[in-house]
């Protein structure tokens, strides 16, 4: 059985399905306004580095 703590306000006490509508909306909202951004196959190579240069420095364990 859980427990439930705090007040349940907010996104925390949504459910997974009602998360993923309201985040849906903004994607489609961002999208038409033009303010979303669209990754070039060069942004992402460039990211894709660096995230991957960062976890090979983290020392083992943390």
């Amino acid at each position: 059985m859980q427990t439930k703590k705090g007040r349940g306000r907010g996104f925390a006490s949504m459910t997974v399905e009602k998360k993923r509508e309201i985040a849906s909306k903004g994607g489609r909202a961002a999208h038409a306004l033009g303010t979303a951004h669209k990754w070039t196959s060069e942004e992402a190579q460039a990211a894709g580095r660096k995230g991957g240069s960062i976890s090979r420095r983290r020392p083992k364990g943390s």
